[in-house]
């Protein structure tokens, strides 16, 4: 068994932050940005805005943001998985390879209300599969408290 690789390579980085950051008009509605991008585990941050308020006395998160955001990750999650699987490609090809991949399930648990400047979310994928994989997801306050946590399958195939 091949070893999984440790890091990705500048122009396959450059590549996924682009097509999740950019190309996916939702995510860019959200706000999501890309801090780490590993094979084992990926992460990102939403700043706070107005149009993402769910209540406005108490300028809450709106938990549909919650639950899109992190659907996102676990789908980024599993970029990152299939980007390490198949290191022997160039990057461009590997990044060819996420057509196909679709939300088939999600759960989420909401544990606080989601107030503050700022939010961390962190992914990663539990099994890669031929046809399916599998994911924990993390949304925390600015702070590193948790605010929700998430579990999804994908599509893979």
């Amino acid at each position: 068994m091949t070893p999984a690789p440790t890091a990705f390579e500048p122009e396959f980085i450059a590549g996924l932050k682009d097509l999740f950051e950019q190309r996916i008009p939702f995510n860019q509605v959200l706000g999501l940005r890309i801090t780490e991008l590993a094979p084992a585990q990926v992460a990102a941050r939403i700043d706070m805005r107005p149009e993402l308020v769910g209540h406005f006395a108490y300028n809450r998160l709106h938990g549909g943001v919650i639950s899109a955001a992190l659907d996102a990750m676990g789908g980024l999650a599993v970029m990152a998985a299939i980007g390490a699987r198949h290191m022997d490609e160039a990057p461009p090809a590997r990044l060819q390879r996420f057509s196909r991949l679709g939300t088939i399930d999600l759960r989420i648990d909401y544990l606080r209300a989601g107030i503050g400047s700022h939010f961390l979310l962190r992914a990663q994928v539990l099994r890669l599969g031929s046809r399916v994989a599998n994911t924990r997801i993390e949304f925390l306050s600015a702070q590193g408290e948790l605010l929700a946590t998430g579990a999804a399958a994908y599509i893979v195939s």
